[in-house]
């Protein structure tokens, strides 16, 4: 699983490999829990779930219930945003409790720690796109 937290007192995020051993503390937990950062090495910080996606690219919804992928009629939100005034559309989704199947979790920073996050997932040159 893919991790990125983001930070929006820096307006930064960082990505982070989690481990498989580590995934159990994250299998079950719903969008909009919290999680201690010393689960994923983030020591001090409080972290919120705030979304994901799928291997194939799905995004997860908070308004739709369990791990599995459903189709849901949406006028606009998270996946889907109208071109149009009223237009709605059926497009499908992951449901809003993280499994073994989310590939990416997003989080959001709700309370800092003493070390910053920049020292604790430091970007390597390979995180660097080449400029031409």
């Amino acid at each position: 699983m893919r991790i990125v937290i983001s930070e929006p007192s820096s307006g930064k995020s960082y990505q982070l490999e989690l481990s498989k051993d580590k995934e159990s503390n994250i299998v079950g937990k719903k969008i909009g829990d919290s999680l201690d950062g010393n689960l994923i090495g983030a020591a001090g910080y409080s972290l919120e779930f705030t979304g994901g996606s799928d291997a194939s690219g799905f995004p997860m919804r908070e308004e739709v219930a369990g791990t599995a992928r459903k189709s849901v009629l949406t006028s606009d939100g998270v996946g889907f945003h109208a071109p149009s005034k009223g237009q709605r559309k059926r497009k499908p989704f992951r449901g809003n409790t993280y499994s073994s199947e989310i590939m990416q979790i997003n989080m959001v920073v709700k309370t800092a720690g003493s070390t910053p996050l920049e020292q604790l997932f430091p970007k390597t040159a390979t995180d660097k796109k080449e400029k031409k």
